[in-house]
């Protein structure tokens, strides 16, 4: 999995011009799911997420998590973000989880991260034509990849 992780002042999601997701203070992350994923691969990512020290203590300095701060989370999931540009000019999504397998890697996600949390999420809606809107605050911006563990 490859995540963008954004430290956010809000965020939200709009599908058909609708709010399906909306957050103040705490993390936007977009998702990218691969065939080879796995269990492990969540398990690792939604520790990884929760116990980034990226928000400001009271000195100014990145040393509060977002359980830390009571911070919100709002997940979307981004196929794109598995495309390889190596070849040509048109990005390959070969390596992007097809939906019957990302769709249940997804809902297993957005699971554990509630469970480390000890709250509920928000999120898009997995495949969904979707408008995402934040404000980030830094800015802050972080890719994750759980194959290579940095």
């Amino acid at each position: 999995m490859i995540i963008v992780l954004q430290r956010a002042s809000e965020a939200s999601v709009k599908i058909n011009q609708e709010i399906a997701g909306q957050i103040d203070a705490g993390l936007m992350i977009l998702v990218g799911i691969e065939e080879a994923d796995d269990q492990e691969d969540i398990q690792w990512l939604a520790r990884k997420i929760c116990n980034l020290r990226i928000f400001d203590d009271e000195l100014g300095i990145m040393n509060k998590s977002v359980l830390d701060i009571g911070g919100d989370v709002l997940l979307i999931s981004q196929f794109t973000l598995q495309a390889s540009t190596k070849k040509g000019n048109r990005p390959s999504y070969i390596k992007a989880a097809r939906p019957e397998i990302a769709i249940p890697l997804y809902e297993q996600l957005i699971e554990q991260l509630e469970a480390e949390l000890g709250k509920e999420i928000q999120t898009g809606e997995f495949g969904a034509d979707m408008k995402v809107s934040l404000t980030n605050d830094g800015p802050v911006t972080i890719v994750i990849d759980s194959k290579n563990k940095q």
